[in-house]
């Protein structure tokens, strides 16, 4: 069978039990609708969590910039699960003991304002946007490869089936449903990068291939051989201090995610979302040290898959002509000789380009696996994408329904035209999510790291103040993030001008020599300072403010504890 009907039949199994699982979840009120009704058990709401963590950013796209990155890659993998620990460790357990459905939800009521509520929901929705783009973007491109459709059929494709699970089911719904997703995922990552281990380094377990062999040394010289830079040299694409601050960009944004933070609302106490999180890191910990394995095996395949080859040979080859069909790959006889060179991107005589997106998506095809495996893999990608893409929805509606709707405006608002607002809001959402998913401003992992970089300036400082800082008071906190929020937003577009505005140049390449990847972490210093001297000088929180700052930091098991 073609690895086409083999991914269509395996992509409309899952794809049916997603529809499944949310028509069997369904539900009426708005605990269930926000947080699945607090019953899901540790284990499976860590599964839950680490498919809501590993997005198509994770899956499809981590692997290819450390591909092409080389060592500076590794900042994805050093912030995305720096910063899961510092969650996990740091915010997640108190703001569960706290007891509240979402992140705004804790902001307005530690700064006792509606205003600050308000201000968060909308940083939420900015943060939630930013990061569901990437996910219909990797959608779309496991579509337009794998079905032969156009990459916006592809993103409305997924539009649709998004909607679906996640306005029927609400945090219910969603839960069960990535819970599946992750078990697809982790197989469609590990089987294949367990063959091609096997392949190049003779030892079928991916990360002791990757480490105890020389397959990374093996790429390296062959790259300096061909004029590229040596993979394994530090900072050959990125400065020192780029590094860094994208590094902890990620981490900061990590622990300030909304998606994330709700999901240890899902569980029956402070106990259990621990054991929540210590069951996600070790689901993501299997994803995270197979990545870096596979972005050497695939770089390696590549580059003797290309280079040196006569471009007619390589054309006749059907997984390349498919990919090229979709612009993500291209190949270009500059010199007109009938061979192909492969060299860095930015070379004038390079004539290979490849989109770091396709990197896995393509890497059991140029190892020549079985079809069956090729379709695991794309029916993976679509796992992680979906899997990210309900939990941003929902938390957007919730920012919106629950927040602003029914904490602000109408407080008197029913359970059903709660509801109502909530499964607009995803409507809504999902369709600016498809434009930008067709429309956007980078790779799949970059417009992640944007919105990660968002999370850094605005809500992190906001919860970790508002957790260890009793002295931090509502003006500091609204400040804080909307001068942060704004000042990063306002980089990125300036530093993205020629994507988001079709300007011929970047309006700015640069601050401070920090790029837009890394530039959360001005906005995250810049939101400290500001939120630091305006409480210091504006009046203290009243007093049970303090107390309940002070209480939740008191480790107490029992569900007694939880306000």
């Amino acid at each position: 069978m073609d690895v086409e009907v083999i991914t269509l039949t395996l992509v409309v199994i899952t794809f049916g039990i997603y529809i499944y699982i949310g028509w069997w979840a369904k539900v009426k009120d708005t605990s269930n609708f926000f947080v699945a009704g607090k019953e899901i058990p540790a284990v499976a709401n860590g599964a839950a969590i680490a498919a809501d963590w590993m997005s198509a950013a994770s899956f499809i796209s981590m692997a290819g910039l450390i591909s092409f990155l080389g060592y500076d890659g590794t900042i994805y993998l050093m912030g995305w699960t720096g910063g899961y620990v510092l969650l996990a460790l740091l915010l997640a357990p108190y703001l569960r003991k706290f007891g509240r459905y979402t992140v705004p939800d804790f902001i307005g009521d530690r700064y006792y304002s509606n205003k600050t509520r308000a201000v968060a929901a909308i940083a939420t929705i900015f943060i939630s946007l930013t990061y569901v783009a990437g996910q219909m973007r990797g959608v779309g491109i496991v579509f337009s490869r794998y079905l032969q459709v156009d990459i916006t059929i592809g993103v409305i494709i997924g539009m649709a089936i998004v909607a679906f699970f996640a306005v029927l089911g609400g945090m219910k719904g969603i839960t069960w449903t990535q819970v599946i997703q992750y078990f697809v995922l982790i197989i469609a990552i590990i089987i294949p990068a367990a063959a091609i281990s096997l392949q190049l380094t003779g030892i079928p377990v991916p990360q002791l291939g990757f480490t105890f062999s020389d397959i990374a040394e093996r790429l390296s010289t062959l790259q300096v051989d061909l004029g590229m830079n040596e993979y394994l040299a530090p900072f050959q694409n990125m400065s020192g201090l780029n590094v860094f601050a994208v590094t902890l960009a990620l981490m900061l944004g990590t622990a300030g995610l909304p998606h994330v933070i709700v999901r240890f609302y899902t569980v029956k106490d402070v106990r259990s979302a621990r054991w929540s999180a210590g069951w996600a890191l070790i689901f993501i910990a299997l994803l995270y040290t197979v990545a870096p394995a596979i972005g050497v095996f695939a770089k390696y395949n590549l580059i003797n898959t290309f280079n040196d080859e006569s471009i007619t040979d390589v054309r006749e080859i059907s997984w390349v002509s498919k990919w090229e069909e979709t612009g993500l790959l291209g190949l270009d006889d500059k010199n007109g000789d009938g061979i192909l060179n492969f060299t860095e991107e930015s070379s004038p005589g390079n004539e290979v380009t490849i989109d770091p997106d396709i990197i896995v998506l393509s890497t059991p095809e140029v190892a020549e696996l079985s079809p069956f495996i090729i379709a695991l893999v794309a029916a993976g990608g679509l796992a992680a994408a979906l899997s990210t893409a309900s939990g941003l929805l929902l938390a957007m509606s919730s920012a919106v329904s629950h927040d602003l709707y029914y904490r602000i405006f109408r407080p008197q608002a029913t359970e059903k035209q709660r509801l109502k607002i909530g499964r607009i809001m995803i409507f809504l959402a999902v369709i600016v999510a498809g434009y930008f998913g067709i429309n956007p401003p980078g790779f799949v992992g970059e417009v992640v790291a944007f919105a990660f970089g968002l999370g850094a300036a605005s809500l992190f400082p906001a919860i970790l103040l508002g957790i260890f800082d009793k002295r931090m008071n509502r003006q500091g906190a609204t400040w804080g993030i909307s001068i942060g929020l704004s000042f990063t937003l306002i980089m990125i577009l300036l530093m993205r001008s020629v994507e988001v505005f079709g300007t011929e140049t970047q309006i700015l390449d640069s601050f401070l020599g920090i790029d837009a990847l890394g530039i959360g972490v001005v906005g995250a210093i810049v939101n400290f300072i500001i939120s630091f001297i305006i409480s210091r000088t504006t009046q203290a929180p009243p007093k049970e403010i303090s107390d309940m700052v002070e209480e939740i930091r008191v480790p107490k098991v029992s569900d007694s504890s939880e306000k």
